[in-house]
């Protein structure tokens, strides 16, 4: 038996360079949604199950929110959330936000403008792929982020 308890430590010790990285600290976030909108909780279930910690604040004037932060209204989503000084309009993946937080780009945030299906916290299945726009500071017409 002691023998099967080293070998078992030996491995551990061994692989642990190769497991990833557990964050010590949760990302932050708050998410502003309409009270009659369940996608949103998925949506929420989602981040927290990928290391985010989400406050969800249900609200009936989710538009304003997204206009004061910058999102023009033909390109909000379904929920805006707010993260580490950025705005995350509607179901982006969390590798996108993940990499908005890694790169710091002097955005105001990013919007999937919609609901599409088969996006984080949507079901039915994603048939094509995902245009994220990149929201300016300045009021300027949205680019594309990245596609996903």
């Amino acid at each position: 038996m002691k023998r099967r308890t080293f070998c078992i430590g030996c491995l551990i010790i061994a692989i642990s360079p190769a497991l990833p990285a557990i964050s010590a600290e949760p990302i932050r976030a708050t998410l502003y949604k309409s009270p009659q909108c369940t996608c949103c909780e998925g949506y929420a279930a989602y981040l927290r199950s990928n290391g985010f910690e989400v406050e969800v604040k249900p609200t009936n004037d989710l538009n304003q929110i997204s206009e004061r932060a910058g999102v023009p209204a033909k390109y909000q989503g379904c929920h805006t959330m707010f993260v580490d000084g950025y705005v995350v309009d509607g179901h982006v993946p969390v590798e996108v936000v993940r990499k908005l937080l890694s790169e710091r780009p002097p955005v105001a945030g990013v919007t999937l403008p919609g609901m599409p299906t088969g996006s984080p916290g949507m079901s039915g299945k994603k048939t094509k792929a995902f245009v994220i726009y990149a929201v300016t500071k300045d009021g300027k017409e949205p680019t594309v982020y990245t596609r996903v």
